[in-house]
């Protein structure tokens, strides 16, 4: 059933006062932390693909996003990039549709209405974003969630978790004409940002993943917070500890973060776009090189 440029599949689920989660890739993507948030809920909530793009070269680029080869029972197959949409359902709902987007490269507004089209086919009841970013925070200290719950209230609170709206007025990405979308359907909406030492860039982040959970869970009954890989994340940065004890100049960068943090606590934070270009901390050659080689050597860790 083609709705919009999407093609689900028939026949369609009948979602309970259904909730997405939606990721962006690779705007607010970084560290894969809303990727793998929601891998681990689908995983969790035992979800089931309901469709994707029909034909997403109308939107990407392919010498943006590569495509790549792989090989299923002895045959070379083509992967092609794509914006995929799963869901779960509960005993006693909500029920859940997780959105697998990318950031379209052409025909940006008919892609941005084929979305608002699913929400509104399936009386969506609450769109809840969320992501990572890259800012001038410290590792060795709990890494701070920004977010918005507008009237949504917290079954607990959490630590480090600045709730505020964004006052941010610059450059952005086309995908806003989606979360306008849902302000003019009046649908609950929600997002919640991870902000991530931009010193060290993991493709996976576990800590930050950890982090999006535990705050997923102050909101949602049905998400545990056991389901955050806390160990895999705290495994990870304290290797970055031994990595970092190597860089006497990068120790020296790491303290004034962390003067900074603790003396603002947490306040002087980027906002959802970028950072502030006072907020920006400048890392030499050498740091960026060194940085590079282990962001290399953890990824090989974690294949």
């Amino acid at each position: 059933m083609k709705v919009g440029a999407f093609e689900l599949q028939e026949p369609l689920p009948e979602l309970r006062d259904p909730h997405v989660f939606a990721m962006i890739r690779p705007w607010v993507d970084v560290g894969s932390v809303g990727t793998l948030t929601l891998n681990r809920l689908e995983r969790y909530l035992g979800s089931k693909e309901l469709g994707r793009l029909n034909r997403p070269g109308e939107f990407f680029d392919f010498t943006r996003y590569r495509p790549s080869m792989r090989l299923v029972d002895n045959e070379r197959r083509v992967r092609i990039p794509n914006s995929i949409i799963r869901y779960a359902t509960t005993e006693n709902g909500p029920d859940y549709l997780f959105f697998h987007l990318r950031e379209p490269h052409a025909n940006s507004e008919t892609y941005t209405d084929s979305i608002l089209e699913v929400v509104e086919k399936f009386n969506v009841k609450r769109y809840c974003r969320l992501g990572a970013m890259y800012d001038a925070v410290p590792h060795t200290r709990p890494l701070l969630v920004t977010g918005s719950l507008g009237s949504v209230s917290q079954l607990r609170s959490v630590p480090n978790l600045k709730l505020r709206g964004s006052t941010y007025q610059g450059p952005t990405t086309i995908m806003n004409l989606v979360s306008d979308g849902i302000d003019k359907m009046e649908i609950e909406a929600i997002n919640f940002m991870v902000h991530l030492p931009q010193y060290v860039q993991l493709d996976e982040d576990y800590n930050g993943t950890a982090r999006m959970i535990e705050v997923l869970s102050s909101v949602y009954s049905e998400i545990p917070a056991d389901l955050a890989p806390t160990r895999r994340g705290q495994r990870q940065y304290r290797e970055l500890n031994a990595a970092v004890e190597r860089n006497s100049d990068l120790q020296g960068l790491i303290k004034q973060m962390e003067d900074y943090y603790d003396t603002n606590e947490a306040e002087g934070a980027a906002t959802e776009e970028t950072s502030t270009q006072e907020d920006a901390v400048a890392l030499s050659p050498e740091i960026e090189q060194f940085l590079s080689e282990l962001g290399e050597e953890f990824g090989q860790r974690d294949a």
